[in-house]
């Protein structure tokens, strides 16, 4: 099976797709499916444009809303995350996930689907430590503080994943996560991102929380973007049985979409043939939503979640066999996903702006048929609860966090935060300083001599190369002796040899090749950015 993935989308649908039109011309067949690793931004109006975290003079409405309303539809099956620049009151819509276009699917706060067999797990939004202890207490109208909490990671929705146990073919999260930088070539990143080095030399550069997850799930492939740069690694996990062998993630973060920028890697997955080639729900999944309906927190107070420290009656809320017969029998022993896609919102109309559309905390049917077939309670109906009972929400006065210490750990579970390492924080990049640089260099692997609308046979045989094999990867993957010097690489193996898989293949053979658009060399000196307005910084704390 072809799997696309791309970056940090920033509402460019019409061009990822283009591209992938491109990449199926040049290549050995048609894409099945397409990964987007956050940023998405699912914009279906002038409404959602002031829910998303980015300066008013830099919205702009972008494509999605086509899609949305019928205009367009999307080529190839789309599975998305959130990052932290999203239309978020279009997504609170859907906390368990669902359709925000025909064929788009969003895999909510966290999720986990089957496609073909293949298993597909994700975790939406970036770690910040002061709120991953809060509830999901934001809903629209937004503040000026909650229009950024309201794509922060929490400890829900980690709990949750830490209760699978069956294997995972692939996880998508939006930022990295922590330490996967000693994985790959630590050297090439700190070339291309110098301003990563303080926080990689520290080891707190991406998620805690991500990294937790790395560590639990081992999926065979993990997808990011949000630091706008290529990075492959190799991580191999350690056996948990003398029998069993090590398994081993592999890691591919992208850039943004934009012309001469590697934001899209196609790749190969093996998939099992007889599985259906629509979406379905996993099971083992639902019944975690199940046990861990209780534990939903539509509240700023901080928690911790249950553990085994004698403070709690249950702290184990994985599946078990007798919890997934429950769930078949809920769905009928049907696990497709429905095609209920529906408008709950009016489409964005060019010749019709209308700047002053009311924000509305919409509930879903989507979400509320989902709740009711599994018997789980709907987030938003919780809050609009909530807000009516203690006016939790809107423009009301904040309240003051009530310290919760169920646990009796410290007040965070991670005492590193990023947002106050230095003055520049690689997971929230200063977005002005990044687009001079690119504006002023382009790239250092822009390739500016070498147009790319009609490749040479040279040329040509590499892009082949990079879109035929899925056990080629990228040359960055290559982890040489000078950049695992204390790193936790050189436990594995021999110190500077190339990184191999199972079947012997050298990554550093064929090279990753970027996809851009085919009227390429006239934009070679200078790139005029499309989508400058996604990429002005917000503030010193979510701006990536």
């Amino acid at each position: 099976m072809r799997v696309a993935v791309a970056g940090c989308c920033h509402g460019e649908l019409d061009k990822i797709y283009e591209t992938l039109a491109l990449a199926e011309r040049r290549g050995p067949g048609q894409i099945d499916l397409l990964l987007c690793c956050g940023d998405f931004q699912a914009v279906r109006n002038e409404a959602d444009l002031r829910c998303m975290a980015v300066p008013p003079k830099y919205r702009h409405m972008q494509t999605f809303y086509r899609y949305y309303s019928g205009e367009k539809k999307a080529p190839v099956l789309t599975i998305f995350i959130g990052g932290n620049h999203e239309a978020s009151n279009h997504l609170q819509e859907l906390p368990y996930g669902g359709w925000v276009a025909p064929n788009i699917y969003y895999l909510g706060l966290a999720g986990v689907v089957k496609y073909r067999g293949v298993r597909i797990g994700g975790i939406s939004g970036i770690f910040k430590s002061h709120d991953y202890r809060k509830g999901h207490f934001e809903c629209p109208p937004y503040n000026a503080a909650t229009i950024r909490s309201i794509y922060h990671v929490r400890n829900i929705e980690v709990y949750k994943l830490k209760q699978l146990k069956q294997p995972m073919d692939i996880f998508l999260s939006h930022d990295w996560p922590r330490s996967i930088y000693h994985y790959g070539n630590k050297k090439q990143l700190l070339k291309t991102k110098s301003f990563f080095r303080q926080e990689v030399e520290s080891n707190t550069l991406g998620s805690p929380a991500a990294s937790e997850l790395l560590e639990h799930l081992k999926p065979t492939y993990w997808f990011s973007a949000h630091l706008h740069v290529k990075f492959a690694a190799l991580m191999q996990h350690q056996a948990k049985d003398k029998g069993q062998s090590a398994k081993a993630t592999k890691f591919l973060a992208l850039d943004k979409c934009l012309p001469h920028r590697d934001f899209l890697q196609v790749i190969e997955i093996e998939h099992d043939p007889s599985a259906p080639d629509y979406l379905e729900y996993d099971t083992e999944w639902l019944a975690i939503l199940r046990a861990t309906n209780d534990l939903i927190n539509v509240s700023e107070r901080l928690w911790n979640m249950p553990e085994n420290n004698g403070l709690h009656t249950r702290w184990d809320y994985s599946a078990t066999k007798e919890a997934m017969n429950e769930v078949l029998e809920k769905l009928n022993h049907d696990l497709r996903v429905p095609c209920n896609f529906s408008v709950t919102a009016a489409c964005y109309d060019p010749s019709k702006p209308q700047t002053q559309m009311q924000l509305v905390h919409r509930i879903n049917p989507q979400t509320t048929g989902f709740c009711a077939q599994l018997g789980i309670t709907d987030i938003n109906i919780s809050l609009q609860k909530a807000k009516e009972e203690q006016h939790l929400c809107g423009d009301c006065e904040e309240q003051d966090d009530v310290q919760s210490n169920d646990s009796g750990e410290d007040p965070s579970e991670y005492n590193t935060d990023t947002s106050a390492l230095s003055s520049i924080n690689p997971d929230e990049i200063m977005l002005d300083e990044e687009e001079e640089y690119d504006d002023s260099i382009v790239s250092a692997h822009s390739d500016m001599n070498t147009p790319s609308v009609e490749p040479s046979s040279d040329q040509a045989s590499d892009f082949s190369a990079s879109f035929s094999d899925i056990r080629i990867l990228p040359g960055s993957m290559t982890v040489s002796s000078d950049d695992t010097s204390g790193s936790p690489v050189g436990k594995e193996g021999n110190r500077g040899d190339p990184v191999e898989l199972g079947d012997g293949k050298d990554l550093t053979k064929v090279p990753l090749k970027r996809l851009s658009d085919e009227h390429e060399p006239e934009q070679r000196k200078k790139i005029k950015r499309r989508n400058q307005a996604i990429y002005a910084a917000v503030d010193n704390d979510d701006t990536a």
